[in-house]
């Protein structure tokens, strides 16, 4: 296909935003209703540190300013959401949620400067791609310990989440298409996202019905046997009292 920076500009952009505003609500939610009930702190913290991976291997990449941009704002977000995790559901105090999230934004950015600097004068193409690979690895884990082996049945899961989290992948992949040269190891990060979460959503589909049921019937046959035990309580004669004479 043709490159059309326009049309990469437009996709990365739109990537972009979808991933932004998928972890905004969520913000917002543990903000108005003072819990993270549900949230993984796990989770938010893997998704921050994956960006540093990312970030690094976009600037060097130069693939384009959209998605050069979406590592550092996804990364912001996430970590701010660990922090509320901390402070809600890890019961910390608000300065050490406060400083937790400056000392980890400030290190980001640090390292991430650092390692730019360093891959560009280096210009070691495979440590690059390793960082790469390394963000789409850890996105992939911290996906699969959440939601596959922690909930063997998924629950708590917001398909409206899921389908911006999954129109954010595709949108980036999309932009990647339009680029002179096509970036493997970038769309590697974007296409785990879409396949965990295709595979999430599935099952969240399939199994959480299955498990209704499941408790419906728990439930059912709770209530069958008490009203039976009270049917026999109810059905015992009740003691009488027998008056014997007294002899006078």
């Amino acid at each position: 296909m043709p490159d059309n920076h326009v049309a990469e500009n437009v996709l990365g952009t739109i990537g972009t935003i979808l991933w932004t505003i998928q972890v905004i609500p969520q913000v917002i939610k543990s903000y108005r209703e003072k819990s993270t009930e549900g949230l993984s702190a796990w989770l938010m913290f893997l998704w921050a540190f994956s960006g540093l991976f990312l970030g690094v291997y976009v600037v060097v990449k130069n693939i384009n300013i959209p998605l050069i941009l979406q590592p550092q704002l996804f990364t912001a977000l996430a970590a701010l959401s660990w922090a509320q995790c901390l402070y809600y559901g890890g019961k910390k105090t608000k300065l050490f949620a406060a400083l937790s999230y400056l000392t980890f934004v400030s290190l980001f950015g640090g390292i991430q400067t650092g390692l730019v600097f360093a891959f560009k004068a280096s210009r070691n193409e495979r440590a690059l791609q390793a960082f790469g690979i390394l963000s789409a690895v850890i996105i992939s884990v911290g996906l699969i310990k959440r939601w596959i082996l922690v909930d063997a049945v998924p629950v708590g899961i917001s398909m409206l989440f899921m389908a911006v989290d999954m129109g954010g992948g595709l949108f980036s992949v999309l932009s990647l298409v339009f680029k002179p040269k096509f970036d493997g190891v970038a769309a590697a990060t974007y296409l785990a996202v879409i396949i965990l979460d295709g595979v999430i959503v599935v099952a969240a589909l399939i199994l959480n019905p299955r498990a209704k049921k499941g408790r419906d019937r728990q439930v059912s046959g709770t209530e069958t046997l008490d009203s039976v035990v009270r049917g026999s309580k109810e059905k015992e004669p009740h003691p009488t009292t027998t008056h014997v004479p007294v002899e006078p």
